[in-house]
């Protein structure tokens, strides 16, 4: 059983940085395939930055101002969100996958808003 549990969600204006935690509890292997989708209302889910199997990667709307890492000792992972832009506001959810071939897990999310 695996629970991810986000914070650092909250309101900003335009251009104003934030970074998100997730920490990772239960069964879980690593933080190798570990990483961070969003969600607006109305859209899909959309990739923003993970680790595929200890790499790093980005969504292409990120153009560099989102920084992925992790603490491997704590089972945690951060996303550090510079030049906050209106279209960053969404729900974002950290996302556990082990492997390819299995469903992946979710936590509860965590809200971003980013006003004008």
């Amino acid at each position: 059983q695996v629970r991810l549990v986000e914070s650092g969600g909250g309101l900003v204006q335009a251009g104003e940085s934030l970074i998100l935690s997730c920490t990772a509890s239960g069964s879980i292997a690593s933080t190798n395939t570990m990483g961070w989708y969003r969600q607006a209302p109305g859209k899909q889910r959309l990739l923003v930055a993970i680790y595929r199997y200890g790499v790093r990667l980005y969504g292409d709307f990120v153009k560099g101002r989102f920084t992925l890492s992790r603490d491997n000792a704590k089972n945690t992972i951060y996303l550090q969100m510079n030049s906050l832009k209106p279209e960053d506001t969404a729900v974002y959810y950290c996302n556990y996958q082990p492997t390819n071939d299995t469903s992946p897990h979710w936590g509860q999310g965590t809200q971003v808003t980013v006003s004008s």
